[in-house]
């Protein structure tokens, strides 16, 4: 029956430490770490003494039992310690762990001196060994020492009841209760003189428990993480609620920020505190109900000094497990001051600068379409080619804007749009002759057709040659001058090959392509939009960039959307 209930034991006891295993993460307690590896090799020693065929093997047994009595008292007292936040001298808790070490070193001489047992024998009763031992003059100090351990033990837990009220409550009732088991269950057989060591079972009782303590830990160690990687500046503060609004810690500048904060206690519900019902719970229902972490401001005034706040509010995880709140306030006092400045030199001077640039930008704008119509009234289309080209790009980049991956900024965008109607701007030195032709180009038409690409870059150049928006500038040549250009480098002016092209030409070039295809000319019909589309989708690689290929896929039906809306 006693073999039995250590195997069982034994086997719950791997189970537990398997499990610890599974949800174990780098800031748990090396000291807690280290109960879970003691207990399997304590309780195994109970299991070998039960089937100990001779001394020997009972020796070895009772040596794997005592290393549990020795020194998982030790690791549990240490974790206890280091649970309740209770700062022990190096020397003290070395000399626990030296006396641990030299009773071991004692519990080792049995069967060879008399120090622990003075001597050691074995029965069988009832097909189960029993070893028979007298105990030596050390073994009533291991007595002391247990016995000493645990009032350590459970003077930290009490002492934390009472003053430590950074210590979560329920981190102090889970830690009672395998201290006080373990106890009873020691007694229960040395005092009581149980007929079964019920020491395994306490063993397995505090495995048990400290799964949940570790478990509840997570929920309070994320301070530690916040602190040591956020909140090393002293003018960062920092809350942090569980889901429920428990308060879980505090640093002391959120303290000195929102002053009801001070003295609460792990756990306290914050609903119930009307100042923390103001910021802390409005803040958090904010964030809930628009999912905005930040644009929120705190103000604290400190002997006339009046400091700003930004607050910025998030989810905290326990793994993917959504279980509270973080709240982060970060000085932004300058940053408003300047804003306010900036407000207020704004407001006087929005007006009058927008008077003097506006029709400055309207004389540039007419100038460029201006000369486009000029060019677009000589070529042989349609009419209306400038402003569908332009459509398309724009749609195209509204394509590219939705990926986020692609590191395409906004003045890129903006530049492109506003650059576009320049493209074409070189064929005004272009021969009639030649621009008008309706019908294919011979091959010395087509080489003089050829120069309104780098023509209209330099056009283009002379245009903006005085803007003081070089990015802008460089684009509008770009696009001017290498739009011809294919990505096999078999384009024109220079032959470019891949990447070579400048972005925007690559751009421009599916956009002007398209419009070629789908428009009707003095020449041609309108292609349908199937068969343009077969064209461009067998160019991608070629003539186009194959990058491009997803974003000219996706923006097809706004494109096809766009031509019809012209019939």
């Amino acid at each position: 029956m006693a073999h039995l209930y250590y195997v069982i034991l034994f086997g719950v006891s791997l189970l537990l430490s398997a499990v610890y295993v599974l949800v174990w993460r780098k800031h748990y307690d090396a000291n807690i770490t280290s109960i879970f590896i003691l207990v399997p090799i304590a309780n195994l020693g109970y299991i070998l003494q039960t089937v100990a065929t001779n001394v020997e093997v009972a020796t070895i047994a009772i040596k794997a039992v005592y290393l549990g009595g020795c020194f998982l008292s030790f690791f549990i007292t240490m974790a206890i310690l280091g649970l309740c936040e209770i700062k022990i001298n190096r020397w003290v808790r070395l000399f626990f762990f030296l006396t641990s070490l030299t009773l071991y070193g004692f519990i080792l001489t049995i069967g060879n001196r008399p120090y622990f047992y003075k001597t050691i024998d074995l029965k069988i009763v009832d097909g189960q060994s029993v070893i028979l031992k007298e105990y030596g003059p050390i073994h009533p100090v291991f007595y002391v020492y247990m016995t000493a351990i645990f009032i350590v033990g459970f003077t930290a837990i009490g002492y934390s009841f009472i003053k430590k009220k950074q210590v979560p409550n329920s981190i102090l009732y889970l830690l009672v209760l395998p201290e006080l088991v373990s106890g009873i269950c020691f007694a229960g057989y040395k005092i009581l003189g149980t007929p079964i060591e019920l020491t395994p079972g306490g063993y397995v009782f505090a495995q048990f428990m400290y799964i949940l303590i570790v478990n509840r830990i997570s929920y309070y160690k994320v301070n530690d993480v916040v602190v040591d990687s956020m909140v090393q500046n002293g003018d960062t503060g920092f809350v942090t609620v569980d889901k429920d609004l428990h308060f879980l810690g505090a640093n002391e500048t959120a303290k000195s920020i929102i002053p009801a904060l001070e003295g609460l206690s792990i756990d306290q519900d914050i609903r119930g505190i009307t100042e923390l019902q103001k910021n802390i719970v409005h803040w958090i229902d904010h964030f809930e109900k628009d999912q905005v972490a930040d644009n929120l401001f705190v103000r604290k005034s400190d002997d006339g000094d009046e400091r700003v706040y930004a607050v910025q509010t998030a989810y905290i995880y326990n793994r993917s497990k959504k279980y509270g709140y973080r709240l982060y306030f970060s000085d932004d006092t300058e940053n408003q001051k300047y804003i306010a400045l900036l407000d207020k030199y704004n407001i006087e001077l929005q007006e009058e600068v927008e008077k003097k640039t506006k029709h400055i930008v309207d004389m540039h704008n007419n100038l460029i379409m201006g000369m486009a119509t000029m060019v677009e009234s000589r070529d042989n289309s349609t009419g209306g080619h400038i402003k569908r080209t332009s459509e398309c790009v724009r749609i195209l980049l509204d394509e590219m804007r939705k990926d986020s991956e692609l590191d395409i900024s906004y003045k890129f965008i903006k530049n492109l749009i506003k650059a576009a109607p320049m493209y074409d701007l070189g064929k005004v030195a272009v021969d009639d002759a030649i621009l008008r032709k309706p019908g294919r180009f011979t091959p010395e038409e087509f080489e003089k057709m050829k120069v309104h690409a780098a023509e209209g870059a330099r056009i283009v150049h002379e245009i903006l040659k005085e803007t003081d928006d070089e990015d802008f500038k460089i684009l509008a040549e770009n696009v001017a001058h290498y739009h011809h250009e294919r990505m096999d480098g078999s384009g024109y002016p220079e032959g470019l090959k891949g990447e070579q092209i400048p972005l925007e030409a690559r751009i421009m070039a599916i956009a002007d392509v398209y419009d070629a295809l789908v428009s009707k000319r003095v020449y041609k019909d309108s292609m349908s939009f199937e068969k343009a589309d077969e064209i461009m989708m067998e160019s991608m690689g070629k003539h186009f960039d194959e990058k491009l290929k997803p974003y000219y896929v996706s923006a097809r039906p706004r494109l096809e959307a766009y031509y019809s809306s012209l019939e």
